[in-house]
């Protein structure tokens, strides 16, 4: 049995959990933090969502994927998959999962991120250890969520 592979990161923000929420699901705030590119969905169940960067004046797709389980205020799932690898096949198998919780703490919201399984898609380890960023995995992007927040 393969041992799974999951990047898992979390962080209290001092901000109410519709506000966190906001920053995961509205592009005037994901550009801010996810490399300069903005979601593009309707938000519901089984259909895209999409993160679009802008390069040499066209709109890029970076990152691909469906919206899988959506609990307003307190649960994200959705896939990804990077369409411009060409090295990987666009599969649903290839595509990996991507889980925000948002929970209420003193002080405001705990949003913890789940990413994975890396050891069920095709160069798993590979994109593993690309997506882990020497041990950081998704805390500069939490950071950045945080700052932008705390200081809105």
């Amino acid at each position: 049995m393969t041992k799974q592979l999951f990047i898992e990161n979390e962080i209290v923000i001092d901000a109410p959990i519709s506000a966190v929420w906001d920053a995961l699901t509205q592009a005037r705030y994901t550009k801010h933090y996810m490399y300069g590119t903005e979601t593009v969905s309707d938000w519901q169940v089984g259909n895209p969502l999409l993160w679009v960067g802008h390069h040499e004046g066209n709109d890029v797709t970076y990152v691909k994927g469906i919206i899988e389980e959506l609990d307003p205020l307190k649960k994200l799932v959705y896939s990804v998959f990077d369409p411009n690898n060409t090295e990987i096949e666009d599969t649903p198998e290839n595509y990996l999962h991507v889980t925000y919780q948002l929970t209420r703490v003193d002080g405001g919201t705990l949003l913890q991120v789940k990413q994975g399984d890396y050891s069920t898609v095709a160069q798993g380890q590979k994109r593993f250890e690309d997506s882990y960023n020497n041990g950081t995995g998704w805390q500069p992007i939490l950071e950045q969520i945080k700052t932008m927040l705390e200081t809105s």
